[in-house]
């Protein structure tokens, strides 16, 4: 809110004006200029260099009433905090400190203004009010400070809505996660009903070999155990298929090292997520790292945590479309059986009515693999788009060199960051190890980004074997087919030799998918070897921390 000039001559800074710091020119300078620019007048005398505790001496005096700086130890209870609209309060300029029964301790810039003092009364509740004065300044983040949050961000970058937006990626990332066992156990139903299938296939080809006859039995009871696995494979898979149809969105934001911030939207069974404007100033604060406050790099390690949280999700949804189009594959590899099989059968046997039946397996096979190849080329954008990604990110800089750049990224001595720490007797231990445990937790979820960065690319290279796989598949029956019937037929030669060619073009297609990712694969630690850590305790030394070794055993 900008300054609404007085009616009547503003004396407050009359005491500025006996004190000779302030000439009677240069008050009525002040008060025009603020006038005409909006800006508040204690703005105009703090660039002038006049002392901010002699601003807040004339206020002081002239209200009548005590005069409160910002201060980390100036909260304000939950119970109160709820009662009143935060960012209307940094318009309004008033804030209240405690609340009790039909009385109110209020921090406010004008307390004998009349708006003030009615909207105080409509607002809490209560008749008699004790005012503290402030300057607009620091009342803004007094307000902010109570809401969790650093200067000039938004409501959506305090902890707990950082938190909140943080459930609501977690409750997405454990979706996904069921997608992802639903597909498994499509696949393992796709297995069975290629089992059953191959029982019932047996049996056919036997009974149109030799006719009724002795094996006849065998024969029944194959037909039998085949149907019972296709249909028990075919109620593990439909579930799958219909989960397949609702393909999630990846789109992510984009991070930016806690100048913006990301919000939930819509809330419930489909939330979107959306990143603030770049806040103003926010870059240069968390440039100046060594001189913020414990809470203050709290609340940018909250912003920290939630990015990273968005990306896991990401790289999250990436896996499940390709876990989707590796179950399509194994659709496909079903079809392609089937092809195969309506083919031999078709080819071996006499013109008769069961051609028709060898027909419809063709044309079932053709169905099944063309349906199969539609979730292969879904799949195959993600996993361009999940590794893309997962090289991406781990090419920028990590939380430890955002917190503490290198030494020649730090400014020279004369700038801001050779300050010395904030350090007060009242914020040790606790509050340095409070924000110590804050950075463990950030450098925990960035070391878990690492690791959703090798899932996703592990991810890509088991879809790549499953390229391989179909491929394979698609090549056997073609060249199986050209071996056994020779090229007697054009026409089926062709068709065979193509069937040939577009496998080997998807092995090819899985080898550069697969080779890539097993040489990134091998270069971290966590699939073999050991891992040593050690367990932080900011009530000690850091000589004093135990270590914890993770092998393969305890794994």
């Amino acid at each position: 809110m900008k300054y609404q000039q007085e009616a009547t001559p503003n004396k407050r800074f009359e005491r500025l004006v006996k004190r000779r710091l302030l000439a009677p020119e240069e008050q009525e300078e002040i008060v025009r200029v603020s006038g005409n620019t909006g800006c508040y007048p204690e703005e105009l005398l703090i660039r002038k260099e006049i002392p901010k505790y002699e601003i807040l001496l004339c206020l002081s005096e002239y209200y009548g009433v005590p005069f409160v700086e910002y201060d980390e130890g100036i909260t304000v209870s939950r119970t109160v905090l709820r009662q009143v609209d935060a960012e209307r309060l940094k318009q309004a300029l008033w804030f209240p400190l405690s609340v009790s029964r039909d009385k109110a301790e209020v921090i406010a810039y004008n307390p004998e203004d009349p708006s003030v003092i009615d909207d105080i009364r409509k607002t809490l509740g209560v008749d008699q009010i004790s005012f503290l004065v402030a300057l607009p300044s620091d009342l803004v983040r007094i307000i902010e400070h109570n809401q969790d949050i650093n200067p000039h961000f938004p409501p959506s970058a305090g902890r707990t809505p950082l938190a909140t937006t943080r459930t609501f990626l977690a409750d997405r990332r454990s979706l996904f996660a069921c997608n992802r066992t639903s597909f498994a156990k499509g696949r393992t139903g796709l297995a069975f009903f290629r089992t059953g299938i191959s029982f019932i296939s047996i049996a056919i080809v036997l009974f149109r070999i030799f006719g009724i006859g002795y094996l006849s039995l065998i024969e029944g009871l194959l037909v039998i155990v085949g149907t019972i696995m296709a249909a028990d494979g075919l109620r593990w898979y439909i579930p799958a298929r219909r989960e397949g149809n609702r393909s999630p969105s990846c789109s992510p934001t984009q991070p930016t090292s806690g100048t913006t911030v990301l919000a939930v939207l819509n809330p419930g069974d489909d939330p979107a997520f959306v990143r603030s404007e770049y806040v103003k100033d926010s870059e240069k604060l968390r440039g100046e790292w060594g001189n913020l406050s414990p809470v203050m790099r709290r609340r940018f390690l909250a912003s920290d945590r939630t990015d990273l949280a968005e990306e896991r999700t990401v790289l999250a949804c990436y896996r499940t479309r390709m876990a989707r189009a590796r179950t399509g594959l194994g659709f496909t590899r079903t079809g392609i059986a089937f092809i195969g099989l309506g083919i031999a059968l078709l080819r071996q046997f006499h013109t008769s009515w069961w051609s028709v039946f060898d027909a419809l397996i063709i044309l079932a096979g053709l169905v099944m693999a063309l349906e199969g190849f539609y979730w292969y080329a879904r799949g195959r954008s993600a996993g361009v788009m999940g590794y893309d990604s997962a090289l991406r990110e781990s090419q920028k800089a990590g939380i430890w060199d955002l917190v503490f750049p290198p030494a020649h990224h730090q400014t020279r001595t004369g700038s801001s960051s050779s300050c010395p720490l904030p350090v007060r007797p009242s914020h040790l231990p606790g509050i340095w190890g409070t924000t110590g445990l804050a950075l463990e937790r950030t450098l925990l979820a960035e070391r878990r980004n690492v690791m959703a960065r090798l899932r996703t690319v592990m991810a890509r290279s088991r879809t790549g074997l499953a390229f391989i796989r179909t491929g394979m598949s698609m090549s056997a029956v073609g060249g199986g087919l050209l071996v056994y019937f020779g090229n007697g037929s054009t026409a089926w030669t062709s068709f065979e030799a193509a069937m040939v060619l577009m496998g080997l073009a998807v092995i090819l297609d899985g080898l550069y998918w697969y080779i890539p990712a097993e040489k990134i694969r091998r270069q971290f630690p966590y699939c073999f070897g050991e891992m040593e850590f050690k367990m932080p305790d900011y009530g000690t030394p850091v000589r004093r921390w135990r270590k914890v070794i993770f092998g393969n055993d305890a794994l």
